[in-house]
C-alpha cells in the first residue's frame, strides 16, 4: 500500500485536534536488496521492505514520538493519541521549537532508466561471479568478497507549518575486497563504488578494472613495508579527506553533541579553528553524494557553511536543538527510518575546493607521504577533545615533490583542529562519493551520507604503522 497524500495530511489534521500545537508526519518505505559472493560462492541474496508512518507531535508540556507498520487508520489514529500521551507525560515544562523556513513543496526524484529491482536476479549473480573469479585469477589473491547492493528509498513527510515534501531515491553499487598474500604477511583492500540512479550505471561501469587494480594493490601492499612512525608532511587524497573531516570533525559540528558539552567545539563559534584555506560545508544537494533535499522534520537542507576561511561559523541543528543553542534551522534532523527519532546528523559533509593543482601539493614535499584512503579500515574518533586514530589505506613514500614506494598499514593520530591549523593547501579537484553498502552510524541509527573533498596537504601529521596485526600464522 502506497499512502496518498490526503491520507497523510489527514493524519497531521488528526494531530492538531488533540492538542498538539506543531507536528511533523513521516512516511516511509526502505526497499533494498542485499547479494554477496564469497571466493568463487554465493553466499547471500537477501530483499527487505520497511513500511510505516512515524507521528511527531509537540504539546504545551513536551514532545512525543510514535509509529506503526499498520497502515490501516484505526492503527494511525492510535499511534497519534500515543504520540499526544507520551507528549503530555514528559515534562510539566513549557518546549518550545524552532521554526524555520517550512518545506512548503518539495518533490525530488532519482532519474532512473532501468529498475535494479526489476533485473533477472541471475544476470546481477553471473555478473558478480564473473568478477569475484577474475580477482582470485591474481596469483597472490587468497580470497575475495564482492556485493552488489540496490536500495529504494521512498519519503512523504507533512508537517503542521505548511510543509509537504516527497522524494524518491534510487541507489545502486557494487563493492569488492581482495586479500593478497605474499610469504607470511597478508593485506587486504576494500573499495565500493555506487551511484544514484538506476541499473544503467552498473551497465556502464568498467567493473573489470575496477576489480583488478584492486586486486593488484592488495598484493602490491602484501609486499609493501611500514613507514617509520613520526611526524610527516603529507597530501591526502580525496577519499580520506571525505572520511577524516566526517569522523573527526562532522561529528563535532553536530548541534546535540555541542549542546550537551560533548564536542570541542561547543561555545566557539566566530573563532578560528583551521588554516584559511580551509572551507567546510554540510550540503543536501551536491554531485556525488547522497540526496537530501529535506530532513526528517520537513526543514528544507541547504548549503551550510560550517568553517569558512577557517573560522567556525554554524553548527548543524534540528528544530529542539536550534532552540536550545539560539541557531537558525540546517535541515539536519535525520532518521534511518520511521522507527526512529530524528537525530541531528550530517548529510553530505565536505571541504571546498581551492586554486592549487595535485602537481603543486607534491611539488613542495621534501620528504612526507602521500595517504590515500582506499583501503582504509576505519578507526576511533573523540569528538569532545578532537582526538582521531585512522587506518588509512595503503599510501605512498613523497620524497622530492616525487611519489614514490608503497607503503602499508599506515595508521595517523593527532587532534583534528591541530591537522586543520597545518591544512597549508587544498587542490581544486573536488570528489564527493557516496555508499549504498553504508553510512554514518549514531545512536544505533545509519543513515546514507555523502563525504569527500579535494587533495589536501597537511604540514604536519603524525604517522605511525602496524605490522604484527597482518602476518599470519
Amino acid at each position: 500500500m502506497e499512502l496518498k497524500q490526503e491520507f497523510v495530511e489527514k493524519a497531521l489534521d488528526k494531530a492538531l485536534s488533540l492538542g498538539a500545537l506543531f507536528a511533523v508526519v513521516r512516511f516511509h518505505v526502505n526497499k533494498y536488496e542485499l547479494i554477496t559472493v564469497d571466493s568463487g560462492f554465493l553466499r547471500q541474496y537477501s530483499y527487505t521492505i520497511a513500511k510505516g508512518m512515524g507521528i511527531e507531535v509537540y504539546t504545551s508540556s513536551g514532545r512525543g514520538y510514535a509509529y506503526t507498520s499498520d497502515l490501516s487508520w484505526e492503527s494511525i489514529n492510535k499511534t497519534i493519541e500515543r504520540s499526544i500521551s507520551i507528549a503530555r507525560a514528559v515534562s510539566s515544562k513549557k518546549l518550545e521549537v524552532a521554526f524555520g523556513e517550512a518545506a512548503k513543496k518539495i518533490s525530488f526524484n532519482t532519474s532512473v532508466k532501468k529498475d535494479p529491482l526489476s533485473i533477472d536476479p541471475h544476470e546481477k549473480i553471473e555478473l558478480l561471479m564473473d568478477l569475484n573469479k577474475l580477482s582470485l585469477s591474481h596469483v597472490g589473491i587468497t580470497s575475495s568478497i564482492t556485493n552488489m547492493g540496490i536500495e529504494v528509498d521512498h519519503r512523504l513527510i507533512a508537517s503542521s507549518d505548511g510543509g509537504l515534501a516527497e522524494s524518491n531515491i534510487v541507489g545502486v553499487g557494487i563493492a569488492h575486497m581482495a586479500v593478497g598474500k605474499v610469504g607470511l604477511l597478508s593485506e587486504r583492500v576494500y573499495d565500493s563504488e555506487s551511484f544514484i540512479g538506476g541499473y544503467e550505471y552498473i551497465e556502464e561501469c568498467d567493473w573489470e578494472s575496477f576489480v583488478n587494480e584492486l586486486s593488484k594493490l592488495a598484493i602490491e601492499a602484501s609486499k609493501a613495508k611500514t613507514p617509520s612512525p613520526g611526524a610527516y608532511s603529507a597530501v591526502l587524497d580525496n577519499e580520506l579527506v571525505g572520511l577524516f573531516i566526517h569522523e573527526a570533525f562532522g561529528h563535532a559540528s553536530e548541534g546535540d553533541l555541542v549542546r550537551s558539552g560533548s564536542s570541542i567545539l561547543s561555545g566557539r563559534l566566530g573563532e578560528k579553528v583551521g588554516s584559511e584555506q580551509v572551507t567546510i560545508v554540510d550540503e543536501g544537494l551536491v554531485d556525488g553524494g547522497y540526496p537530501v533535499p529535506f530532513d526528517d522534520e520537513c526543514t528544507p537542507k541547504k548549503k551550510t557553511i560550517v568553517v569558512e576561511n577557517g573560522v567556525l561559523k554554524k553548527y548543524l541543528t534540528s528544530r529542539i536543538v536550534a532552540t536550545f543553542l539560539n541557531n537558525e534551522l540546517t535541515g539536519n534532523a535525520r532518521a534511518m527510518n520511521f522507527t526512529y527519532d530524528p537525530i541531528v546528523r550530517q548529510t553530505n559533509f565536505y571541504i571546498e575546493p581551492g586554486d592549487f593543482s595535485l602537481e603543486e601539493l607534491f611539488e613542495d614535499v621534501d620528504y612526507g607521504i602521500y595517504l590515500r584512503g582506499r583501503g582504509a579500515m576505519g578507526g576511533q574518533v573523540d569528538p569532545s577533545i578532537g582526538t582521531f586514530t585512522f587506518h588509512v589505506g595503503p599510501s605512498y613514500i613523497l620524497r622530492r615533490g616525487e611519489v614514490g614506494e608503497l607503503v602499508r598499514g599506515v595508521i595517523v593520530s593527532g587532534n583534528i583542529l591541530d591537522v586543520l591549523n597545518n591544512v597549508d593547501a587544498v587542490a581544486k579537484d573536488l570528489k564527493i562519493r557516496t555508499s549504498v553498502f553504508g553510512g554514518c552510524g549514531k545512536e544505533n541509527q545509519l543513515v546514507r551520507v555523502g563525504d569527500g573533498g579535494p587533495h589536501v596537504r597537511v604540514r604536519k601529521i603524525i604517522v605511525g604503522g602496524e605490522l604484527e596485526s597482518a602476518r599470519v600464522s
